[in-house]
């Protein structure tokens, strides 16, 4: 029986399960406290935005994985970012946001590549999905080329304004769900992503979701354990091309 077959049994429910949260054990932070310098975001004015009809812009989904050399405006970036993580109301141990998540646990953060961002200067962010606002881990612009290896070598890593990398923290979701609960983290990585793919169409933005990467370079860049906190999830992002980019 191989890996993904063992996953699917071990991750069964046949009834009822004892989890830290029915033990007693207080929940984890809804978000991990940062420690540097913060940049806040502007408002996602989404008045402002192309408008989109989501039917349209369903059908129009596709993936994009060639981008002119133009910046995006942070604008646009602050609406990509509360499109696929924002947070709507605060409640004392989770959080309503933009995306569903099971228990509305939200057990993924979202880390950012950045490299052609207007007012931002390029490396390796992270936002703050509390605070709408950007944690600066790194302006080392040699950072782009490690991700682009890390994410084996795929152009769009190379040719995007920016790249998503979603992290899972996996205790939010296994604190209520057990084991179980990594099941639901793969599940909530599928809504943010589709989320991305469908906002970007309103800030001219073609969007191409990656799966395959090195798991251990990208881990150990984000300096993150690859065990309860691991890169599960990429996305490169930049506008649009004016002829038909490469699409699947």
């Amino acid at each position: 029986m191989g890996t993904g077959e063992d996953f699917i049994i071990n991750t069964r429910y046949t009834g009822p399960v004892e989890t830290d949260q029915t033990r007693g054990i207080p929940p984890p932070p809804l978000e991990e406290d940062f420690k540097g310098k913060i940049i806040p975001l502007p408002d996602p004015d989404i008045g402002t935005l192309q408008s989109l009809d989501i039917s349209v812009a369903i059908e129009s989904r596709e993936s994009i994985r060639n981008y002119r050399d133009t910046p995006l405006h942070v604008e646009e970036l602050s609406y990509l970012l509360w499109c696929t993580q924002g947070v709507k109301w605060i409640m004392e141990d989770c959080t309503f946001r933009t995306v569903p998540s099971a228990g509305a646990r939200h057990a993924i953060d979202t880390y950012l590549l950045i490299k052609n961002v207007q007012s931002l200067q390029p490396g390796l962010y992270r936002y703050l999905a509390l605070d709408h606002s950007l944690g600066i881990i790194s302006e080392d612009t040699g950072l782009a080329d490690l991700v682009f290896r890390g994410g084996m070598n795929q152009q769009c890593i190379q040719d995007a304004a920016l790249c998503f990398i979603w992290v899972a923290d996996s205790y939010r979701m296994t604190w209520r769900y057990g084991e179980r609960g990594f099941r639901d983290i793969f599940l909530e990585a599928g809504h943010i992503c589709q989320n991305l793919y469908l906002s970007s169409q309103a800030v001219n933005c073609g969007v191409c979701a990656i799966g395959a990467f090195i798991d251990d370079e990208l881990n150990n860049l984000l300096q993150v354990d690859g065990e309860k906190k691991f890169v599960l999830y990429m996305a490169s992002v930049g506008k649009m091309p004016d002829f038909d980019g490469e699409m699947v």
